[in-house]
Order: C-alpha cells, then structure tokens, then sequence
C-alpha cells in the first residue's frame, strides 16, 4: 500500500498523458518511462485544468 495519497485520479493522470503525447509511452512502459520534463508538463496541465474547474465551479469567469 502506497504511503501517499494521489490527489489526481488515474483518470486524470491518463487524459493529460494523451493530451501531452505520452499516452502511449505511459502504456508501454509505464509512469517511468515518462522523461521528468513531460511530468513536469503534466503537473502543469493538471494546475490549469484544476484552475478552470475552480473558475466554473465559482463562476469566476
């Protein structure tokens, strides 16, 4: 059993793999096959996309 908590969905984290382009990747090979660049792209693309849901959720926009 893992010690930490995933605050992102396997869902998620798959969505903004193929968005990214790593989807395959990530297929094949598994999360360690991804180069800690593209990680840090989706780390990003998850900020923005929680950024929106926050936006929509509070009508902010």
């Amino acid at each position: 059993m893992s010690r930490h908590r995933s605050i992102m969905s396997d869902e998620l984290k798959y969505e903004l793999a193929r968005e990214l382009g790593v989807g395959d990747i990530v297929r094949s090979d598994g999360w360690g096959g991804v180069s800690s660049r593209n990680c840090g792209n989706m780390v990003a693309a998850a900020i923005r996309y929680a950024e929106r849901a926050f936006e929509q959720q509070n009508n902010l926009r």
